[in-house]
């Protein structure tokens, strides 16, 4: 079977999008995988499926590049709606769209060229810092859960992050279900640097927009940062901006959607 797929860059987050409303598209997580692998398939962090919803303009099917299905990605959520309205999915509200993804309701728009606010949910179960592997690692759930460390005494740039990030992501007694690892630097009252490691990826990513969401809340609840919005350079050299309350809610995010190439694959539908 022949499908059409959209690379998509979300400040460095790279997606396969493919749209599956009118002709549905079933895939295996090996399939999945290869496709996600470099060199050999197409590459990406991720892949995404645009499917029917019922209610809403669309609902957004993500799979880690490990095949499986994954929690909330932001950078993959303001892809899917750069998607939606580069290739003409209807909305209600032109240029801003209400989707479904894990059961959750989002809301985003367009808000100029190649550039997407993404509305998030709350945040949930913030912990304070415990030791782990060397590190103190604050936590919280941004959709996807996400330990936040703050390099103060080594340099961000100079730091193994594959190596460290794996070592804390594997700690599930700590971590139930493992968690993407977020390490950062303050850089000035209202902006931080932030590398992440991506559960599912199993690797440093260009970007993480769960990632940023929780770098910057996690900062400004600890008085780290004193207000919104938060500008977070990511290690593709772009800058997302996460923007909240004052209670740590009403967070958005927004930042650059590109759309890299659109191309085919041969592949097997798996479900048929």
């Amino acid at each position: 079977m022949q499908i059409h797929f959209t690379k998509l860059s979300g400040a460095g987050n790279d997606f396969i999008v493919i749209d599956s409303r009118n002709h549905p598209v079933h895939l295996s997580t090996a399939r999945i995988k290869a496709l996600c692998t470099r060199r050999t398939g197409i590459g990406a962090d991720g892949l995404i499926l645009i499917e029917p919803s019922q209610y809403l303009d669309f609902s957004m099917k993500y799979y880690n590049a490990d095949g499986l299905p994954g929690s909330m990605c932001g950078n993959g959520g303001r892809c899917a709606v750069y998607f939606a309205h580069s290739t003409g999915v209807p909305s209600a509200d032109q240029g801003r769209y209400s989707f479904e993804a894990n059961g959750n309701r989002y809301e985003a728009e367009v808000t100029g060229k190649e550039t997407v606010r993404l509305h998030m949910l709350d945040p949930e179960d913030f912990r304070n810092a415990i030791a782990v592997e060397g590190f103190n690692c604050h936590y919280v759930n941004t959709g996807s859960p996400h330990a936040v460390i703050y390099i103060e005494s080594r340099k961000l740039e100079e730091l193994d992050v594959s190596g460290h990030g794996k070592a804390i992501r594997l700690r599930t007694d700590v971590f139930p279900g493992g968690t993407n690892v977020n390490f950062l630097e303050i850089t000035a009252p209202d902006s931080i640097t932030l590398r992440t490691f991506e559960r599912g990826v199993e690797d440093e990513t260009l970007a993480c927009g769960t990632g940023a969401v929780a770098a910057a809340l996690m900062s400004f609840r600890l008085g780290k940062v004193s207000s919104s919005p938060v500008k977070v350079k990511v290690q593709s050299g772009d800058t997302l901006e996460v923007a909240f309350s004052e209670d740590l809610k009403s967070v958005t995010l927004t930042g650059p959607a590109k759309i890299i190439y659109r191309g085919t694959a041969e592949v097997q539908n798996d479900g048929l």
